[in-house]
């Protein structure tokens, strides 16, 4: 059997450990799991990559997610704090409190009383897509399911919800040439979230918004900033990361004919067996290739290496869902896997609030397409597809298709 060999240090994030980096993820859990590289903005970072190291930093206290930590004046976005204190940028405590006021409001019942609405959306997008008998369904389905979705959440018009995400996906494209300032970005963005807020402040209803403007924790409440923040975060997790998961889902499948078959016996979105489909999916091929960046507080010693405190580390969950350490024949999708312990919505404190809610969505979205268009087939070799050249997302830019065209009218019995 040929050794391993090791990358040269540091890495380039770009391309090694970007786009569909699974073989090079297999070489850094091969060669001691723990890695110094570089992103194309230049700054370093340590990559860690085996399963048990990731899930135990994901929830160890000496790891902090507030910037403050960073020795080497991380910035990230920059944003200011009106957009920044929310869930993710904050520990211990402050985030706990946080937490604990979104909570009240983010209940199972909203996710369970979103079902109905959910499998509306996906059945208009469906029926607008059927008679054409080709798609890009990143643009047709993925995108525009989780807007209707969090809008409808949070009791905001879909108009607002599609500016909010043209604001959040230029910022997130800084080498775009067309691109506004990040300082009229931000700006934008802040004054799009206040007016909804005062608009909500005039009309409250039973959404999560009008729940987050109200909650309270004893005599607890959020601040404007922290519910700016927080309108900012729940927008932007809800939108970015289940666009990915849908159509990573929704690829895999086209390529691997007996999990579309799998899902085109199923009575409903609802099941079992879909719901162990969408964890096999989220182990496997999930939308996010490291979890957002930490800072130790202290030194640590991680096998051979010592990470100094301070340094930006980066756990590359997709890399730790693929371990053959943790689960056999990772490279499979095994619906009768008895542990399967996925990292895709992260683990301890940060774990993803909204993690049903995206559950739910990729399960409706994948049971409608593949029940409602017959001969559902890639229009471009699989190999072809392509994905999004980050370090940060394993996410398709498009996914081409061609299906049996249909008229509306013959997809007009909604729902399972």
């Amino acid at each position: 059997m040929n050794e391993v060999q090791p990358f040269a240090e540091p890495i380039e994030m770009a391309p090694h450990l970007s786009g569909c980096p699974y073989g090079a993820y297999a070489r850094l859990r091969e060669t001691g799991g723990v890695h110094q590289a570089v992103k194309p903005s230049g700054g370093r970072v340590w990559v860690i990559s085996r399963y048990a190291d990731v899930k135990a930093l994901l929830s160890d206290p000496r790891m902090s997610i507030e910037a403050r930590n960073s020795r080497h004046g991380y910035q990230g976005f920059g944003l200011p704090p009106a957009l920044d204190e929310h869930l993710m940028n904050v520990d211990d405590q402050a985030h706990a409190r946080l937490r604990r006021l979104v909570a009240s409001a983010f209940t199972p019942r909203r996710v369970k009383a979103q079902r109905e609405r959910v499998q509306a959306a996906v059945d208009r997008l469906v029926r607008a897509i059927a008679p054409v008998g080709r798609a890009d369904l990143v643009a047709q389905l993925a995108v525009p399911v989780p807007v209707v979705v969090i809008c409808d959440l949070l009791g905001i018009p879909e108009s607002d919800g599609a500016a909010f995400q043209d604001y959040t996906r230029s910022l997130m494209t800084p080498n775009d040439p067309d691109r506004p300032s990040t300082r009229e970005l931000v700006a934008g963005l802040h004054a799009c979230l206040v007016d909804l807020i005062e608009r909500k402040r005039a009309d409250p209803a039973d959404d999560l918004l009008t729940a987050m403007i109200t909650a309270r924790d004893g005599g607890d409440r959020l601040t404007e900033n922290e519910l700016t923040s927080l309108t900012f975060l729940i927008l932007w997790a809800g939108f970015e990361t289940t666009v990915h998961l849908i159509a990573n889902s929704i690829a895999t499948l086209l390529t691997e004919p007996r999990l579309a078959d799998l899902v085109r016996a199923e009575p409903d979105p609802h099941t079992p067996r879909m719901a162990a489909l969408v964890e096999e999916l989220l182990r496997r091929d999930g939308p996010m290739l490291t979890a957002i960046r930490r800072f130790p507080l202290e030194d640590l010693r991680l096998g051979e290496r010592t990470v100094p405190a301070g340094d930006t580390v980066l756990l590359a969950i997709a890399s730790a869902n693929r371990d053959p350490r943790h689960v056999t024949s990772p490279d499979e999708i095994d619906l009768d896997r008895t542990a399967n312990g996925h990292l895709g919505f992260g683990h301890g404190p940060h774990y993803c609030l909204g993690a049903p809610l995206a559950r739910m969505e990729v399960r409706t979205a994948l049971w409608t397409v593949f029940h409602r268009l017959p001969d559902l087939a890639l229009a471009i070799p699989g190999e072809e597809l392509p994905w999004k050249p980050d370090h940060r997302q394993h996410a398709l830019t498009a996914l081409p298709v061609t299906f049996a065209a249909l008229s509306s009218s013959s997809l007009n019995t909604p729902g399972p």
